[in-house]
């Protein structure tokens, strides 16, 4: 049995929603396939995402400096303590499927706060004389992001930075099999629909094999 966290990144819902329709197809589709995998979903605008904000930084600068945890002010130890929760709970999940819109030309900013939780020496990476190295080789993980254009082919390619930045992290992370569905030109009225029952069979078909 393997865990899978479902991360959404959209404050709608799947019928007003290109990516999360997406989504919620390529989920339904994997659990059918998977029956005894164990599918948690991160719905990432319900979620206590700490910032990384004066409480954060000054409660870990406490503890790199001899501090215990017990030391901490409340704040400090309720922000630190969710923090570590959320990237133990990334690091044992075996898969991540990320679904998200593309605004102004990048990632929400919940989906960048949770990257930033996950982002922790020592457990998604750790730094050696050589380098960062990261310590999630097995994983594997699927992006799926719905934008108005088309970013991933064509003139505007310099300008995604959604998907670019995710496939980055992951890397970091030392994560190998990464995909993506692209569902793209969601702008145009006339080809949406078709946009949409695109990337459905597409979602249907990578959900199949993931």
């Amino acid at each position: 049995m393997a865990t899978v966290l479902y991360i959404t990144a959209h404050p709608l819902d799947p019928q007003e929603s290109f990516s999360l329709a997406v989504g919620k197809a390529f989920i339904e589709t994997y659990r059918e396939a998977n029956p005894a995998d164990e599918v948690v979903h991160l719905d990432l605008y319900k979620e206590n995402i700490p910032q990384f904000d004066a409480d954060v930084l000054r409660g870990w600068g406490k503890l790199r400096s001899g501090s215990t945890f017990d030391q901490l002010s409340d704040t400090e130890k309720s922000k630190i303590d969710r923090l570590g929760a959320i990237v133990d709970q990334f690091v044992a999940a075996a898969k991540y499927v990320y679904v998200s819109p593309m605004w102004n030309f990048s990632i929400p900013p919940v989906l960048k706060a949770y990257t930033d939780a996950t982002s922790i020496p020592g457990k998604t990476f750790k730094y050696t004389t050589n380098g960062p190295v990261g310590l999630l080789p097995d994983k594997k993980a699927l992006h799926i992001q719905a934008s108005g254009s088309v970013y991933s082919e064509g003139p505007f390619v310099p300008l995604e930075m959604g998907y670019s930045f995710l496939n980055k992290v992951l890397q970091f992370y030392g994560v190998k099999s990464i995909e993506a569905i692209f569902v793209e030109g969601t702008s145009l009225s006339e080809q949406a629909p078709f946009v949409k029952e695109k990337a459905i069979a597409r979602a249907k078909e990578v959900a199949n094999r993931f």
